[in-house]
Parts: structure tokens; sequence; C-alpha cells
């Protein structure tokens, strides 16, 4: 796979596995249990033997103490495609926040695809967005990654139109300073209809601990919005960035869409360990 400096991160997030948090439609096979269920010899409920049904699937022993025909019956597994929405907005280009969104894509990208999910991408601006339809076929990776470093976020996004076309994984890459409330209901509709939601927002450590000279913070979409940011103003900032953070979050998880915010220094393999862990699994650590 061509992946360029993603080379290493890929290693380090190899063998990792992103399991489906709910079933998913029956499909193509594939990892993920399915909604469906199948005759296979993997046990899970039994129901009556019906005319046209493989023999060889009987439970003789059950046949022989019952007198009953039954059939063992097992989930059926299927690919879950996977759709990679990304910010790249001018807000996005602040600091680290696009560098790590380019490799938080190109590695989950390479862990879904390594279960032979399909995987597409979505690439938002203030341009027509940039769409890749979810593929499982080899190289889709390395396809995303060129993408994604062929792109310099710009302008504004309406990122909440592209969940519309997402494939059943729905994963969002936003710092949310756009359309964060009809994001959160498209994810919201996406879930809904059957889909499984993912938002994670992209933070930088700048804007969690700004520098401790003043500086002029100015709206990276519209430069006539702006303001000092100094010691008297300091302390304002703080408490409603995290109010703002906290709020975000808690409407998000309530509407059943999982919920992650990533800093731009954090590992990315790690960030990636932390997204695809079962849903429940988080809370109990």
């Amino acid at each position: 796979m061509a992946v360029g400096p993603y080379g290493a991160l890929l290693d380090a997030v190899r063998g990792v596995r992103w399991p489906a948090r709910r079933p998913v439609p029956g499909g193509a096979p594939g990892a993920h249990q399915a909604r469906t269920r199948g005759i296979a010899p993997e046990f899970a409920e039994y129901r009556p033997y019906r005319q046209g049904d493989d023999p060889r699937r009987l439970d003789w022993k059950l046949l022989a103490r019952s007198d009953r025909a039954f059939i063992r019956l097992a989930p059926d597994h299927a690919t879950l495609g996977t759709t990679f929405i990304v910010d790249a907005s001018a807000s996005m280009a602040f600091e680290g926040k696009w560098t790590l969104a380019k490799r938080l894509v190109v590695a989950l990208a390479a862990v879904a695809h390594a279960s032979a999910d399909p995987v597409g991408m979505v690439v938002v601006s203030s341009e027509r967005p940039r769409r890749l339809p979810a593929r499982a076929r080899g190289g889709v990776v390395a396809e995303l990654a060129r993408t994604l470093d062929d792109t310099e976020p710009a302008g504004s996004a309406e990122v909440a139109l592209a969940v519309a076309t997402s494939a059943a994984r729905c994963v969002v890459l936003t710092d949310a300073l756009g359309d964060a409330d009809a994001l959160r209901a498209a994810l919201s509709q996406h879930r809904a209809q059957g889909g499984e939601a993912h938002l994670l927002h992209v933070v930088s450590r700048l804007e969690l601990e700004p520098r401790a000279e003043g500086v002029m913070a100015t709206d990276p979409e519209d430069e006539r919005v702006a303001r000092p940011l100094v010691a008297d103003t300091r302390e304002g900032y703080h408490t409603a960035f995290d109010a703002w953070r906290a709020e975000l979050a808690r409407r998000v998880r309530a509407d059943g869409i999982a919920y992650h915010e990533v800093v731009d220094d954090a590992p990315v393999d790690q960030l990636v360990r932390r997204i695809v862990m079962p849903a429940g699994v988080e809370g109990r650590r």
C-alpha cells in the first residue's frame, strides 16, 4: 500500500479491529454480526426444520432424543460500509487540527478496510465536496490519503449536508465551529434509520491552553470577527470554551451518537484504539 508518511502509523494500528456498535444489515459476508440469522454450525438458537432446508444442518442428536427436527441457527456476518466526512473549513487549519484529522482518517480507514469493510470519504469545504464512494478494493486507503494531502482547508463548510449520502457507518471529523446543531440532527437521523454515527471533535492543544502572552483571536472563517485574548479575558474564555465542549458532548451522546474529543498532540494510534472500543467499554474503565 503506497501511503507515504503514514507507514509508521499504519504499522502501529495493524491488528486493531473496529466492531460494529449493533447488528448491521445483511449483505456481503464480513466481520460484523448481521441482523439476520443463517444456517451454520456455530450455535445461536434453533428453529423447526422446513422443507427445502439442507438436511446436513439438522441437529441429529436432538432429533434422536426428542423425535423433533430442528435446524441450528447462527448470526450471519456482513460487512459495514464506512464513510468519513471531513470538515475542511478554514478553522481546521489552526495549529495541528488538519494534520490530526488526516492521520485519523487514514488510520481508521485502514482498520475498517482490514475487516473487508468498504471505506469512502467526503471532504467538505467552501468548494464543491470531494467524494470518494465506499469501496473495499485494494488501494482505497492510499486514495483517501492522497485526497486529504491534496486538500487545503479554506472558507466555511456545511458538514451536515454530507451525512445523507453516508454509508451505514458515518464518521464525522470536525472542530464543530460551524453547523454543530445541524450536524447533530443529521447524525441523529442517520442513526434512527439504522446507521452507526460517530462524531470526532478535533481540538487543538492551543485552544485548550492559549499562550500566556496576549493575542488577537480572529475567526478564520470571517476575519471581521476578532477580539483580544489577554489576561483579563482568559478566564472567561476557558469557562466558555469548557462549558461549550461539555454541552456539545452531552447532547451528542444523549442522541446515541459516539462522541470523542481528539486533541492534536495526542498519539494517533492511542486515539484510534479509544475510538474503536466497543460501546460501553470506555465508561467502565
